[in-house]
Order: structure tokens, then sequence, then C-alpha cells
């Protein structure tokens, strides 16, 4: 794993690490607080983040605490992060929100000509280190412009990094590794998320690279590789499977771009089995970017591997249709029970 770029010495790394109990929402805003003590070139803007707090909470107190540090946008995505682009250059490590993913989608100039290619068109002599935070997944209500999953767009595109952390500990550290990091980084949270329960997270550690998944949960029936805030309808689905004698091995992708495929590797290599989920819809998900690298790399596999998935359609604002297309934890683990008893 890549060490963190930025190295200069901070009050924090002479300080011993403490605990506190944190919910996804409050791990986040650690992070901000601890990135804007830390390192002078942060900056932290978007719309409604600064006095209001952001429109979930997760800015808030960083205004009162860091001044103009932590300023409102007016409601332009490209002005935001065209802006990024430029601060970055100039030296500056700007951490801006697009209040949803899905309003990324008219600046995407910014994104892919732009933020992307700085090393290229320099070569390698600028660089762009700029976080973007946004968040996603479906909720009732929500409806089709405010529900798309959109990993797998900016994943497309070379020169973005991406990670999707779904427990307040991994909130708080990938965050930090994103400030560190030179290149351009789209960090996704999900608004589900937000407001669960509170568990421990350690703070003031070390700021670690980026990259690495992790094994949430160790089997061997099956491998079922997933990111995002669906990571814990699938470790439910695993539970449930236990008892019935299927035990199933989760690992939490976390970073997507770079993903950690020595870890997949080893974890297939294990169960000979291979599920993807994702909260995305099916065609042209990241999903099927892992089952091809899994298959590429010439593991022998004892049944074929399997996607699930939102379906090909658009996200309904009807609560009782949203739930019948979104995977469940039943729906998964009905899909890993047939991929259990499959035979090549």
């Amino acid at each position: 794993m890549p060490e963190a770029s930025l190295k200069r010495s901070t009050s924090s790394e002479a300080a011993p690490s403490r605990t506190d109990q944190l919910n996804y929402r409050e791990a986040v805003n650690a992070a901000l607080f601890r990135a804007c003590r830390d390192w002078p070139e942060v900056l932290i803007y978007g719309e409604d983040v600064a006095r209001p707090g952001g429109v979930f909470g997760v800015t808030k107190g960083l205004r009162d605490a860091f001044g103009d540090r932590v300023f409102d946008t007016p409601i332009s995505e490209s002005a935001i992060l065209g802006s990024a682009v430029g601060a970055a250059l100039m030296g500056r490590r700007p951490i801006v929100e697009i209040m949803w993913a899905d309003f990324s989608l008219v600046a995407l100039d910014q994104l892919v000509n732009q933020a992307a290619n700085v090393r290229y068109v320099s070569r390698g002599r600028l660089a762009a280190p700029m976080v973007v935070r946004t968040q996603q997944g479906t909720q009732h209500g929500a409806c089709a412009q405010h529900s798309q999953s959109l990993e797998a767009l900016f994943l497309h595109v070379p020169g973005l990094r991406l990670c999707m952390p779904a427990t307040p500990q991994d909130a708080y550290d990938l965050l930090l590794s994103s400030v560190a990091c030179d290149d351009p980084v789209i960090f996704v949270e999900n608004r589900n998320l937000y407001v669960g329960g509170r568990s421990p997270v350690v703070l003031d550690g070390p700021v670690a690279g980026i990259g690495g998944g992790a094994v949430r949960r160790s089997g061997d029936a099956l491998t079922v590789v997933t990111w995002g805030a669906i990571l814990h309808k699938v470790l439910e689905a695993a539970e449930a499977l236990a008892a019935e004698g299927i035990d199933v091995e989760v690992v939490d992708a976390r970073w997507l771009n770079p993903f950690d495929m020595p870890l997949v590797r080893r974890s297939v290599e294990h169960t000979g089995r291979l599920a993807v989920v994702h909260e995305a819809n099916r065609t042209g998900g990241f999903a099927a970017e892992v089952v091809a690298k899994v298959v590429e790399s010439g593991i022998r596999l004892a049944a074929p591997p399997r996607r699930v998935a939102f379906p090909d359609t658009r996200v309904p604002a009807a609560p009782s249709l949203l739930d019948a297309l979104l995977p469940t934890s039943v729906m998964i683990s009905d899909e890993l029970r047939a991929l259990a008893a499959c035979r090549s």
C-alpha cells in the first residue's frame, strides 16, 4: 500500500491516539476537523457547508473553528469543481462537497478533462490534490435524480481515485488518506449510513496511503466482494447462511481505485466461488470488472461467478417499488445459497 504523500510533521504525529464513540456522520466530521487542524493548505467549501453545516450536518462546526477556510458557494457544481482544480494547482488541498453524486454530472468536464489529466498534460510536474466529497444511494422518496450510484462512471476515468467507506472508522481513515493523496479523489458517502449506530473510532492515528480492502468476515464456502452501504446487508445475509452451514467470506473493497486485487485473489483461490454485490444497477457496474479481473487471473472457479445488483431501471420514488428492486439481505442470501449449491 502506498504511503500518504503529505510528509510534513504535524501536532498529531507526536500525540497518542485516542478512541471515541462516533457514528458515520460524526466520523467524517472528525476527519474534516483534523484535516483543517493539521494541514494549513486544506480548504472546505460547497453548497451550504459553512454556516448551515451541510445539508446532512456533516460539516457542522467547521466554519466556527476555521473561519474563512470553510465557506459556502453559489449553486454551481462547475464552479465548485473547476475552482478546486485551480486551488489544487496553486498549492491548496481543497475538500469540496457535491451534495448529491447525481449533481456532479453537470461538471464532468472539470473532473474528466481537467482534474484527471493534470499529471499527464504537465509531464508529472503538477498534481491536483483535491477531494470531492459526495453521497449517493437509494432512499425512500429520493427518486431518480437523487438516488443514482455512479461509482462505475468515475472508475472509467484514469487519474481519478475513488473510495466508498462503509464504517465510521473507514469514513475517518479513508477521508484523511484521500486528503493526503496527490491525485484527485472521489470520496463517496451514503446518506443511509449517516445516522447509524456509534462504534469506537481511533482518532489521531497515522495517516495511511490509499488503497487496500478488508476481510469483514472469514469463510470457505464462497467469496463475496462488495463496497459501500450494502456491505451491511451482505453481512446480514452471511450470518443467516452460517446457520445453514454455508460459511461466506466477505471482502469489503473500500478502495475501488486503487483496487485490492491481491486480496480478492487470495480469497477466491481459497473459496473457489465468487459473488459481487453492489447497489448500482447491473449493466456496466463495477461488479463486471471485478468478475473480469478474477476470470482473467486464471483462478479455477467451482461455479460461474454471480453479480447481485439493482435492476437496470430508474430508481422509483414509491417505497414499495424501491423495496422490490433494491437487493435486500434476503435476496442476497438467496443468490449466495444458489451459488454455494452450484456446480460448474
